[in-house]
């Protein structure tokens, strides 16, 4: 229903207004796929809760990835489009409530990510060196939420939980010479850590076997192929696999190929080990009388094939110990509420039917999930992409169902005041350049990448030292 005959919803002088929460990959693409758009036309602001944008593409992927962060650049050409703005450092749900978002704006997309990470649900997981992989991720990317947390790096072996690419990035960073990190964007702190680590070997623990991990090819043959870094895999078990190879699905038939072409070549010497552990599930972690990691008692497992036909892990009830100082949970990442939007906890998504938000089974009119918030913690980046794609379809699908709005309202000024009345630093596009032109400048001091703010109120007093101030350019 259009709000008015003369100016209808959509046109350039009554575009939709939408509200993207979040802005990570997910929410960035899904501006993208509105803003090229000739008809309907779209105003798009993307808010954030750190002063900086990017989500996990700046927080997420290791230093030693560049190539992947590059996509940035991409996002910057969404930027620049004048229906575009940035919005940092506003708190959906404690700045502004999604019902005012939904007050404010015709559409709302929430783009929030998976900012929590599944536990074990294990004995001894609380004990002091035992972390989650996300936080670990979070740390040596400078995230404002994890830089303080204090990982200790002193025992020669740690354990990782997982085998899937992040718990491979964990591994590969804990065992690459730090000097060969000195020169990207990880942050001081952690580089100071990884110089004095004792750790010389990581266990990658994998619950089922070789043909079921989940980690990418490319990224065990990153580690592999590191300078003074071997593998070190159970040749019994890879050679067990060889007759199902062809019952393998490709990309996991050439990693299983890969990994027999590890075990069967000669030794290489190495300081340093990455060993993967497969058909084995920690079952508790053993403390010391300071509470702290001493070791895992591991199980191992056997593959049974359930009646729909897949392979699932069973414990054997032969258990052994792994000596370890640190242990990384790496099972994956999960969503957390966000005040005043639906939420499915079991599935640990904000709840939506293809993308559009349910609420007590019904949908909620102009109201959407994006990304991992939408379908879980799945993909790479890219995936995004496409699902950003289908979920703008369905908003440029509901624009003629929208209610009639309330214009006053609607303007951009309207959430600029309501904000500005509540003292909220809010920061533009324009602001997150200046912070990263000061990064860059400092890590070229230091002959890296950059050097990331280890906080959010570093942030914002450079902002409020720098000429115009907080959100001095729109």
């Amino acid at each position: 229903m259009p709000t008015d005959p003369i100016t209808p919803l959509g046109s350039p002088e009554r575009p939709v207004r939408v509200a993207v929460v979040g802005a990570g990959p997910a929410g960035f693409f899904t501006a993208e796929a509105l803003l090229r758009r000739e008809a309907p036309v779209f105003d798009v602001d993307v808010l954030e809760r750190l002063p900086t944008p990017f989500g996990l593409v700046r927080a997420g992927v290791a230093p030693d990835h560049q190539q992947i962060k590059n996509v940035h650049k991409v996002f910057e050409k969404t930027a620049a489009h004048d229906r575009f703005r940035f919005l940092g450092n506003v708190r959906v749900g404690r700045d502004l409530s999604v019902r005012e978002l939904a007050a404010h704006y015709d559409q709302v997309v929430f783009a929030i990510g998976s900012a929590s990470d599944r536990r074990l649900g294990i004995p001894g997981e609380e004990l002091t060196g035992s972390h989650a992989a996300t936080a670990f991720v979070g740390w040596y990317n400078t995230h404002p939420d994890f830089v303080d947390f204090p990982f200790e790096l002193g025992h020669e072996r740690a354990v990782v939980v997982g085998a899937g690419n992040v718990a491979m990035d964990v591994a590969r960073v804990l065992l690459r010479d730090a000097e060969e990190l000195a020169v990207t964007d990880l942050g001081a702190h952690a580089l100071e850590a990884l110089r004095r680590s004792r750790v010389r070997e990581v266990v990658l623990l994998v619950r089922r076997g070789p043909g079921q991990a989940a980690f990418d090819v490319r990224e065990l043959r990153d580690v592999a192929e590191l300078k003074g870094v071997r593998v070190s895999i159970d040749r019994a078990q890879l050679e067990a696999e060889r007759p199902r190879l062809d019952e393998l699905e490709p990309v996991a038939k050439k990693r299983v190929e890969y990994m027999l072409e590890l075990a069967n070549a000669a030794p290489k010497p190495a300081e340093r080990t990455l060993r993967l552990e497969f058909l084995a599930s920690p079952v508790e972690l053993l403390g010391d009388e300071r509470g702290h990691v001493r070791a895992v008692r591991v199980e191992r497992n056997r593959l049974e094939r359930t009646a729909a036909g897949e392979l699932r892990a069973v414990g054997s009830g032969d258990a052994f110990e792994i000596e370890a100082g640190a242990v990384f949970r790496s099972v994956g990442y999960r969503g957390a509420p966000l005040d005043g939007a639906p939420f499915d906890p079991r599935a640990g998504v904000i709840d939506n039917r293809d993308g559009r938000v349910v609420d007590g089974g019904s949908i909620v009119t102009g109201q959407y999930a994006v990304g991992w918030c939408r379908r879980g913690a799945t993909g790479v980046i890219g995936t995004n992409k496409a699902d950003a794609q289908a979920v703008a379809d369905r908003m440029i699908e509901d624009v003629p169902r929208l209610r009639p709005a309330d214009e006053a309202r609607r303007a951009r000024a309207a959430v600029d005041r309501l904000l500005s009345d509540r003292d909220v630093r809010v920061t533009t596009f324009a602001d997150w350049s200046a912070l990263d032109a000061v990064e860059i400048a400092s890590g070229r001091e230091r002959g890296k990448i950059r050097e990331k703010f280890r906080s959010v109120d570093a942030m914002m007093n450079h902002l409020l030292r720098s000429v115009g101030g907080v959100g001095a350019e729109d």
